[in-house]
């Protein structure tokens, strides 16, 4: 009886080797990008988000709104002609959690920042079908009546800060005064509005 033979007729050494060949090949993927300082090290001109676009980016979670879009483009003609600059791994050293997606009921949102006006996002979360008129995208007009609830800003950038996010105690002190009398509109806008403004938009 050849090897093979043996193998296909023992299931838990077969389960044992299936798992050990999915090990081994993990790690040769795996273990190399922790030594490519292109996956470890930020672009240029990266900070971690400030307590505005940090309450955006809660909220627009909150909100679901990664559900409909990915912020991932990928290494390919036909994304990088839409959407700009394929995405790189420094861009998101201070996304917890990171928000790639793959899924695309809305456009990807990785290069948003500074395509559109201020007023042109305020409108569009309003009432999505007053600037898109094809657009499926539900309205969050709630986002420019409700104030940001600040109380929690602080303990939350002192949890980041702990993982690796250059906060300073001032940043942190001062968040709170900073969120007062924002909406949660302004929060969101403000979130948008820095997506993808760190890799030059080809597009």
């Amino acid at each position: 009886m050849s090897l093979q033979q043996k193998v296909e007729k023992n299931i838990g050494l077969m389960i044992v080797l299936v798992v050990l060949t999915v090990s081994v090949g993990g790690l040769v993927q795996i273990v190399p990008l922790f030594f490519q300082t292109s996956t470890t090290e930020a672009v240029e001109g990266l900070k971690p988000y400030s307590p505005l676009t940090l309450t955006g980016r809660d909220i627009y979670i909150r909100e679901g709104c990664v559900g409909c879009h990915s912020q991932m483009i990928r290494p390919f003609r036909t994304e990088t002609e839409r959407y700009g600059h394929y995405s790189v791994a420094g861009e998101f050293i201070y996304d917890r959690p990171f928000l790639w997606g793959s899924k695309r009921t809305g456009p990807d949102l990785a290069r948003v920042g500074g395509r559109y006006s201020d007023d042109w996002h305020r409108i569009h979360l309003i009432n999505p079908r007053d600037v898109v008129p094809e657009s499926i995208m539900p309205a969050y007009p709630w986002l420019e009546e409700t104030a940001i609830d600040a109380s929690s800003i602080e303990n939350k950038m002192r949890g980041l800060s702990l993982l690796g996010h250059p906060y300073s105690e001032e940043e942190i002190t001062a968040a709170a005064a900073e969120l007062e009398g924002k909406s949660e509109m302004d929060a969101v806008i403000a979130y948008l509005q820095g997506l993808g403004t760190l890799i030059k938009n080809t597009r």
